[in-house]
């Protein structure tokens, strides 16, 4: 359903089955999956029809848990014989989407991307290009932007409950992948939610350090996954966004504490602040607060936690089930995600773009690669980026 509309409930617009399909190979080391292969479970109108997995160990769990009625070795061949509505790509890996999409677009399926979207803007180019080319849509696995603590948060700012909004701040996990691995696999939710409330940035300035000197290779971080070139473990950035908005991102390695998390975003406006954390561990969704003070803790300041109120209704949806072993244990995954799914069959439906689409992640991508542009050319960037290729292209990765 579509994300901040009032006490309505949506129900599907005919008695269209959607068939999906689901690419989710087990056979590639990860470090888990976020629960997009449940995103449509218990949806109405929605056959899970296909799941695609090259490993055949404990197969037989795996497709219980996806509710799949056929297995697949095959990708091509589970798009051939089944003709999926939509395709499921749960692959954190940006380097593998480009190809997975490909295939998916050339048969007309839409799209349920996990993040980050691509390896590079040239990939992520070539991806709007696909899904304008095959009259496609393409929702990328940004949950907060179906998040309800996020989504009352944007209806906020809207509504004026921090005055002129001024500065957006936030962090990435901050754990043992801090600085650029951070950035590229965590970073992309903070961007997202950036751009989601204030459009695309017009600059950047950046500086990127390992090891407490500025970094200037000639060897790029190792990475605990493969989501490509990675420098630095602590980075600062700020952003210039329309209306003389200013955002603020910072990654450093080892701050993170589960009794502390820093993931997550504050809003400062003239008038306060608002703030929400992202976690996918806790059972309980992420409080939103609100602080009274414009400069906290500068001015004496109250704060108020902002009743979260469901009003999104999915007519005829089955209650999602949680606990379930190779899932999320947080709600932001699984009920977020869930909303993204109804939100993508209804743009499809409505001929639209979805709210966690495409053009934004690239968007989001773009963020941080400009980061890396900035720390190198020593100087501010306007964006989006003139030159698309990895401005980090030129450096030695690890081996192993």
């Amino acid at each position: 359903m579509v994300a901040g509309a009032s006490g309505s409930a949506f129900a599907a617009r005919d008695s269209k089955t959607w068939k999906v399909a689901i690419h989710m190979d087990t056979s590639i080391p990860t470090l888990g999956f976020h629960g997009l292969h449940a995103a449509f479970h218990g949806l109405p109108a929605v056959e899970i029809v296909g799941l695609f997995d090259r490993n055949h160990d404990k197969i037989e769990q795996r497709m219980a848990r996806t509710k799949a009625r056929r297995h697949y070795t095959d990708y091509r061949e589970m798009l051939d014989k089944e003709s999926p509505d939509i395709v499921v790509l749960t692959s954190r890996l940006p380097n593998l989407h480009l190809e997975q999409i490909r295939l998916a677009a050339e048969k007309g399926c839409h799209i349920y991307c996990e993040k980050p979207l691509c390896a590079d803007l040239e990939e992520a180019d070539e991806v709007l290009r696909l899904a304008d080319a095959h009259r496609i849509k393409i929702a990328v696995a940004h949950p907060c932007r179906n998040g309800l603590g996020f989504v009352t948060m944007k209806k906020l700012i809207a509504a004026g409950k921090i005055g002129t909004p001024l500065t957006v701040q936030g962090w990435g996990k901050s754990d043992h992948r801090g600085g650029g691995e951070d950035m590229m696999t965590l970073g992309t939710h903070i961007f997202d939610l950036m751009v989601y409330f204030f459009g695309a940035p017009e600059s950047v300035t950046a500086e990127v350090r390992s090891e407490g000197q500025p970094f200037a290779g000639p060897h790029l971080s190792k990475t605990v996954e493969d989501v490509g070139p990675a420098a630095g473990d602590e980075i600062f950035a700020t952003f210039r966004f329309q209306d003389m908005v200013r955002g603020i991102f910072e990654s450093r390695r080892g701050l993170y504490d589960s009794k502390t998390n820093r993931f997550g975003l504050s809003v400062i406006g003239s008038e306060g602040m608002l703030s929400c954390r992202f976690s996918d561990a806790d059972k309980e969704p992420q409080p939103l607060r609100f602080h009274n003070a414009p400069c906290a803790p500068a001015h004496a300041s109250v704060t108020e936690e902002i009743p979260l109120v469901e009003e999104r209704v999915i007519e005829g949806a089955e209650p999602i089930v949680f606990g379930v072993p190779g899932s999320p244990t947080g709600p932001i995954f699984l009920e977020a995600g869930r909303y993204a799914a109804w939100d993508l069959i209804r743009s499809i439906e409505e001929d639209r773009e979805p709210i966690a689409n495409i053009r934004e992640a690239r968007v989001a991508l773009e963020m941080i690669y400009g980061v890396y542009a900035s720390h190198l050319a020593g100087t501010r960037i306007d964006l989006p980026l003139e030159d698309r290729r990895h401005p980090l292209r030129d450096f030695d990765r690890p081996k192993g």
